[in-house]
């Protein structure tokens, strides 16, 4: 998708701090962290969200690296928050499939403002 952030991340057009990489699937931090670790999961394939008929092999592979990508930023001793938002009212900001990876401190009940 040309006009897509994600899109361009996987492509190598815009810089990202990569953490992981295959054929299918990239790591990447997360430009606004809301912790200490806060990375991304995407396919490198678009797919707005996750009910997007994304292939149930392609969940299997994104959500197989949610442990690769805590053992590899340190926080799979301690704990982790596994997050994905759908939609506006799931309050998904970029609308390209992806899986925060959130730890390094102890969760807050509530992250980010109220609106």
């Amino acid at each position: 998708m040309s006009d897509c952030i994600f899109c361009k991340i996987a492509a190598h057009e815009i810089g990202a701090q990569i953490v992981y990489e295959d054929d299918e699937v990239m790591a990447f931090e997360d430009a606004n962290p809301q912790l200490p670790v806060h990375t991304l999961i995407i396919p490198k394939a678009h797919y707005a969200h996750i009910g997007d008929a994304v292939p149930p092999e392609l969940l299997g592979q994104l959500f197989s690296k949610v442990g690769v990508v805590a053992g590899l930023k340190g926080v799979d001793g301690d704990g982790y928050r596994v997050v994905v938002n759908t939609g506006e009212d799931g309050r998904q900001t970029v609308h390209h499939l992806h899986i925060h990876v959130l730890g390094g401190a102890q969760m807050p009940i509530r992250m980010g403002p109220a609106d």
